[in-house]
């Protein structure tokens, strides 16, 4: 017997952050796999794009912004159970500061946008690959 392979998904992650610490998470919207769970902004890398290009355009994307000042922070894989809206999938993340950037923050695909504190994470529920990164950023502040 033959075990299935699912193919891994690249991922490009925002962690926008502000000077006071408060990092943006937004909901699943309705009609995506883990509809209402909270996440960092971002999306799949296309073909042919790098996790950079990837990241500028799904924030413009999703949330209206243009990022300015960004730096890769870590990369993560995350093997996500099937559920009854998703099958089984792995994703790779490829996680961002972004610090800075042009636009204002509009929620794009009827998502809903929350500033949380790393040690007072008040919207749930919070996606599973995220969980561990709140948990690091909470380790940095």
């Amino acid at each position: 017997m033959t075990k299935a392979v699912h193919k891994v998904t690249h991922v490009a992650v925002a962690i926008l952050k502000k000077y006071n610490g408060e990092f943006l998470l937004a909901s699943r919207p309705a009609g995506k796999p883990w509809t209402g769970w909270w996440e960092f902004p971002g999306g799949k890398i296309e073909v042919g794009e790098t996790a950079e290009q990837a990241l500028v355009r799904e924030l413009e994307e999703e949330v209206n912004i243009v990022p300015t000042d960004f730096q890769p922070w870590m990369q993560k894989q995350f093997a996500y159970p099937e559920t009854h809206d998703s099958p089984a999938k792995s994703v790779h993340l490829h996680f961002f500061f972004v610090t800075r950037w042009q636009g204002e923050l509009t929620p794009k695909e009827g998502q809903e946008l929350s500033w949380q504190l790393p040690n007072q994470v008040r919207v749930a529920p919070v996606l599973p690959a995220n969980v561990p990164i709140i948990e690091a950023l909470a380790g940095l502040s």
